[in-house]
């Protein structure tokens, strides 16, 4: 039973690679003109005549150019969110998830922020009769119809990176799959996991790079904050909602009554896991280091992702969120509820972070 419920807060080490660098292509805009002064005059005050008109063209040419631009930039962004729009309701997806995993929950933040339609299977976690038909075992997974195509796509990343790509390029997703290709890895314990390569990389060619993410260092900062959540913050949650007994079967509570358990499974998943998962949360404090107060780590983890967005930005991807954002914002969420969620809210600096993502996930076209 401990095994089960343990997987409903996974904790894995995240293990990555991804393609080199390519080269951000350039946005470049050129434009000609050509004027000539009045005839007439000579001498200074001449030349003060033939200076003002040339300075207010000068100035209503480069007023033009900026709201051409402005303009250009505004469709091209619309258009690309209708494209994607489209696109995404050219797929047909089922997610397999535990309500309560922060992997799953990031995977839905992602699907409902791009307003992508989705069934939602709930796996019960003894049995896990529902993905059965899969030899990858772990959740969440997505299966994704294009047409005739049905596609597994396995690892919360993995998912995130290959439909995002998909709606950027319109690549074929079965093409897209093949450049995050499964790997087998050793993690701490020397137990063999499969991991996944390229898992935070989208595959964009320059100039959709280009257009999504406007310069090399946005796209790296995602990706590194998107890794963050996987391998460290990720980390924090099982050791913080599991910190006290009472804290531990609170926790029980909310997976039996969001989970897919019979009754009997139920009654010993909130009595039995709770216990077992208390004592669990100990070791996962000494593997991950953790101080001897585990919201101190929880604290400095949330105000530190505050510090990376800062202060001229409402979330790290500008004006919208982009995937670092949903990420994180889907790894807390789960704490929804619990005395450690409300004790975050009213120690760091995160709450109205999260609120505005929370607006933008709600406010997302449906």
């Amino acid at each position: 039973m401990a095994h089960a419920v343990r997987a409903l807060w996974p904790h894995g080490r995240a293990l990555a690679w991804r393609l080199g660098d390519r080269p951000a292509l350039g946005l470049h805009a050129q434009s000609r003109a050509g004027f000539t002064g009045a005839a007439g005059g000579s001498g200074p005050a001449a030349t003060a005549r033939k200076g003002g008109p040339r300075l207010l063209g000068a100035a209503a040419l480069a007023l033009g150019g900026a709201l051409g631009l402005y303009h250009t930039a505004r469709w091209h962004l619309r258009a690309q969110d209708l494209r994607a729009e489209r696109l995404g309701y050219r797929l047909q997806l089922t997610l397999y998830q535990y309500k309560t995993c922060p992997f799953c929950s990031k995977v839905r933040a992602f699907l409902d922020f791009h307003a992508l339609p989705y069934q939602v299977v709930e796996v019960n976690p003894v049995r896990r009769a529902e993905i059965k038909f899969s030899s990858y075992r772990k959740v969440p997974i997505v299966m994704a119809q294009e047409g005739e195509s049905l596609q597994q796509l396995n690892d919360s990343s993995v998912i995130i990176s290959a439909l995002k790509t998909y709606l950027v390029s319109g690549q074929p997703l079965a093409d897209i799959i093949t450049y995050y290709p499964p790997m087998k890895a050793v993690n701490d314990q020397g137990k063999e996991v499969t991991e996944f390569c390229n898992k935070y990389w989208l595959m964009l060619d320059e100039k959709e790079a280009q257009r999504m993410y406007g310069g090399k260092e946005a796209r790296t900062e995602e990706m590194k904050w998107r890794q963050w959540a996987d391998d460290w913050l990720v980390h924090l949650i099982s050791p913080n909602v599991y910190r006290t007994p009472a804290e531990a079967l609170a926790s029980f509570d909310y997976i039996v009554k969001e989970g897919n358990f019979g009754t009997v499974e139920g009654a010993m998943a909130k009595y039995m896991g709770a216990a077992a998962m208390y004592f669990i949360s100990k070791r996962l404090k000494r593997r991950h280091h953790l101080r001897d107060d585990v919201r101190e780590d929880l604290y400095e983890a949330a105000n530190k992702w505050v510090a990376a967005v800062g202060k001229d930005r409402p979330f790290m991807g500008g004006q919208k969120p982009n995937l670092a954002d949903l990420a994180v914002y889907g790894v807390l969420r789960v704490m929804e509820g619990l005395e450690a969620f409300d004790d975050l809210m009213r120690h760091t600096h995160i709450q109205p972070w999260y609120l505005r993502v929370e607006k933008a996930i709600a406010e997302a076209p449906q």
